[in-house]
């Protein structure tokens, strides 16, 4: 972890300010740490390929983009303070590359002195009418889609709530991408024992809902357990994860990673039990394993999303890439593992909702250069 402090946010800001407009052109914003893994191929494309070089300013001090030594990239640590504030209001650059949502609705807002153009890529292949607020995308000029339903999802609601239409560009995933060349890199037989446990947040998760049970009952049946929480249950659910770390900690097949799981880890396992986490369908899409959906409530993040007539991806997905498995039934969970996998071209689905499978980075790329040659 580079060493930052306070007042080094105010100094950081003063380098991203004082840095020429022809090294900001194309600034990269990551909110977390989980931002890099989809900002990752394509900035490798564009810095390493294309030879552009991009600004990166990031709110996560133990970024991993402080471990990348490239000249073409500038990096710079902001926080999530005054400071960042002042970084959006203040910004002189052409294009600015967001995963976080909810532009000029709370503090984060457009800047005030330059003609910025906003670019909004998305951190879930889920459906933009559910996982995200009312009004969270209206702000942005571009919009990197993942696939067709983000599209016709954005474009329904552009006539709904007569807006004006975005530029919509078919990008792809660029962490699917990247999980699916770690497959190859991580090409290792399976573990037959091992079982990855990735809840999503919000009150109705499956950690909230029957977290415990679950994972004694797979401890029973001698699996080795990897529970990765989101993020949020990790800052907002302090009391549950103490309970489940003091419960479990001692145990040698339980194991609760509060970081992104190994690679090693991701793709030696056998299955995954989530709830309505996006990362089901990425582990489902970059290993062709089994998927348990545990069927708690829905996490709706928008109120209205029922008034467009679109299934969400998530719910109209689940059942052909693996199996709902209601609460009540967990004890079935261990028998169902050890079924055999019958295969639902797991392929043939993931080229049908992901645009340009592992060519996304490319897409993002040759769009980006394009704008800038314009500029």
């Amino acid at each position: 972890m580079v060493n930052f402090s306070i007042m080094s946010e105010w100094k950081e800001l003063k380098k991203i300010e004082d840095l020429p407009l022809e090294k900001k052109r194309i600034v990269f914003y990551a909110e977390n740490l989980a931002s890099f893994n989809h900002y990752k191929l394509l900035i490798e494309q564009l810095t390493n390929v294309q030879k552009i070089t991009i600004c990166y300013v990031t709110s996560s001090k133990n970024d991993k983009i402080f471990q990348i030594k490239n000249p073409n990239i500038n990096a710079f640590y902001i926080g999530e303070g005054t400071a960042r504030t002042k970084f959006f209001l203040t910004l002189r650059a052409t294009i600015l590359i967001m995963d976080m949502p909810d532009l000029e609705r709370f503090h984060i807002k457009k800047s005030k002195i330059h003609s910025v153009h906003y670019v909004y890529l998305f951190h879930s292949i889920f459906s933009s009418h559910t996982y995200l607020r009312k009004g969270a995308l209206d702000d942005f000029d571009t919009i990197f889609c993942v696939g067709q339903h983000h599209i016709d999802e954005i474009r329904e609601t552009e006539k709904i709530y007569n807006l004006k239409q975005k530029n919509l560009i078919k990008y792809g995933y660029g962490r699917l991408d990247q999980l699916l060349a770690e497959r190859k890199e991580y090409h290792l037989d399976k573990d037959e024992r091992l079982i990855i446990i990735a809840p999503s947040y919000g009150k109705s998760n499956l950690l909230e809902i029957c977290g415990i049970e679950l994972i004694k009952i797979l401890l029973e049946h001698n699996y080795q357990l990897i529970l990765r929480p989101h993020f949020k249950i990790l800052k907002d659910s302090k009391k549950l994860i103490d309970k489940i770390e003091k419960q479990f900690s001692e145990n040698k097949n339980f194991v609760l990673v509060r970081d992104v799981i190994k690679p090693k880890d991701f793709h030696s396992s056998i299955c995954m039990i989530t709830d309505w986490s996006g990362v089901g369908l990425e582990y489902s899409f970059a290993t062709e394993n089994k998927v348990f959906f545990i069927d708690v409530p829905q996490k709706i993040i928008n109120s209205e999303f029922e008034f467009l007539s679109i299934e969400p991806i998530e719910k109209s997905i689940r059942s052909k890439i693996g199996k709902v498995i209601s609460s009540s039934e967990l004890k079935l969970i261990p028998e169902l593992i050890l079924e055999k996998n019958e295969s639902p071209k797991i392929e043939s689905i993931m080229e049908s909702t992901v645009f340009n499978v592992n060519k996304s980075a490319e897409a993002g790329a040759e769009f980006l250069r394009k704008m800038i040659d314009m500029n």
